[in-house]
């Protein structure tokens, strides 16, 4: 500091660490209207700050010096040092739904995300989709080479896009057949999410809030989380890339929320909760899934017992299968969390272990069924009923038993259900109506988001009380 010096002697020395920076500029004095140039005062670092319950805020940190040379001569330097680091975009595809949630995508991005991209000087490509599948059709003929990373401004069926679409042209860049991928290549580049939407579980779960400038700086910084991502097919086709997925209550309320577009956002899902929680009926399906086989703790014991169970069970693989009638099925690859269940949807699975969750709620009683999903929102687990069975898993089949025409009747309120047994399927928050049986797998670390683990986050302390 300059100047008194009394000021000098209270002046405490600061330290900042460049991994925190993430954009440097030279600091002028302008008058009203003036473009360029202007008097040389200094120059200004900006600084990811980490606030409490893991929000991030930029923080601008002025340094005065008058000289010309001085100041570009540092200018230069922790530019050359900012340039250093390898994960941090220069260059974004971005993808804006601009009819998200209540409609805010486009005033956020415009009004929080699009400046910090600017300050740290990344080019951005915008496309305000106009459509369903207009994300997917944009990203099936882009040159992604030309990017460092995407990113989807939106709720969790825009990302689902997004990320579905990524991972598609992946495969198509491979050579691969889309029809069938038993081993799909990794996305190319990382894919960022800002959250836009009403549940936003893929925020939640990669930054521990709903938070547009938190979700930005992880980009801005380059935090590169791997994550592991589920492929659902038919015995014909690839159907989609996803993280979570649900039949039964969670994809029949979805279903019916999105024959009620018209109403507002949140009164629909409330409606649609209340009203297939009044209809609550069960699906008769059969599951076959196939146990994780790679104990998850690394040790000698731990090796002991796998080689004594690859002898037990030679090299074919263990099926098992359950069959009945269930009200909900989850299978999910990420934990899933969100306001309305800040310990997640699957607290039992990780962003990158390589393992689903297998969540079947049996048929049983409304009351107690309630009381399974209240649970959903404390810090007790959901999972502790007789009725709630979970699995480790790294294979699923489902196979929908076929309705007889009585229940498809039953069934016409939500037109997902058909003689033919078609039952609703909710995939990251999208429908999907499918007949015939679904094989879901597991792919471990397929795509990369910007974000961290929230394992290594402070607890969410979100609560809800909507049940």
């Amino acid at each position: 500091p300059t100047g008194d010096s009394r000021m000098v002697l209270q002046a405490q020395e600061e330290i900042i660490e460049m991994k925190d920076v993430f954009s440097v500029k030279l600091k002028r004095r302008r008058f009203v209207g003036q473009k360029k140039g202007g008097t040389l005062l200094g120059i200004t670092i900006f600084k990811c700050l980490n606030r409490e319950e893991n929000k991030l805020t930029d923080c601008a940190i002025h340094l005065n010096n008058l000289s010309e040379d001085h100041c570009h001569s540092w200018f230069r330097h922790l530019k050359e040092i900012l340039n250093g680091f390898q994960n941090r975009p220069k260059s974004l595809k971005v993808f804006v739904n601009p009819s998200s949630h209540k409609r805010e995508a486009t005033h956020v991005y415009y009004e929080q995300v699009a400046p910090l991209f600017k300050l740290a000087d990344i080019k951005t490509d915008v496309t305000v989709t106009e459509y369903e599948g207009h994300a997917l059709s944009v990203l099936k003929e882009c040159e992604l080479q030309a990017f460092d990373g995407v990113v989807c401004v939106g709720g969790d069926g825009s990302v689902s896009e997004v990320a579905h679409g990524l991972l598609l042209k992946a495969q198509i860049d491979a050579g691969k057949d889309t029809d069938y991928i038993p081993t799909p290549v990794r996305a190319p580049v990382p894919l960022g999410v800002i959250p836009a939407g009403t549940t936003n579980i893929l925020a939640h779960t990669l930054y521990g809030i709903k938070h547009a400038v938190t979700a930005t700086l992880h980009i801005v910084m380059g935090h590169i989380q791997p994550v592991d991502v589920c492929t659902f097919s038919t015995p014909s086709k690839l159907l989609r890339f996803g993280f979570s997925a649900m039949i039964g209550f969670g994809a029949r309320t979805l279903a019916l929320a999105e024959k009620h577009r018209w109403m507002p956002s949140s009164q629909r899902k409330d409606f649609a909760f209340i009203k297939t929680l009044a209809d609550l009926k069960p699906e008769e399906c059969e599951l076959s899934f196939l146990p994780l086989q790679i104990p998850q703790e690394d040790s000698h014991e731990n090796d002991r017992k796998k080689k004594e169970q690859m002898k037990k069970k030679g090299s074919k693989d263990q099926w098992h299968k359950i069959q009945g009638h269930f009200l909900n099925v989850s299978i999910m690859a990420i934990p899933c969390l969100c306001s309305m269940a800040p310990r997640g949807l699957a607290p039992n699975t990780r962003l990158n272990n390589g393992s689903m969750a297998l969540i079947v709620v049996q048929n049983t009683s409304r009351t107690e069924f309630i009381k399974h999903l209240k649970r959903y929102a404390s810090i007790k687990n959901q999972f502790n009923f007789p009725f709630v069975e979970t699995y480790t898993v790294q294979e699923v089949k489902v196979q929908p038993r076929l309705k007889s025409g009585l229940d498809a009747k039953e069934n016409t309120y939500l037109n997902t259900a058909s003689a033919e047994g078609n039952y609703p399927w909710n995939i990251d928050g999208d429908l999907m109506k499918e007949a015939s049986e679904v094989h879901v797998r597991v792919h471990p670390q397929l795509i990369n988001l910007y974000g961290v683990n929230t394992d290594d986050l402070e607890s969410s302390q979100a609560t809800c009380n909507c049940i």
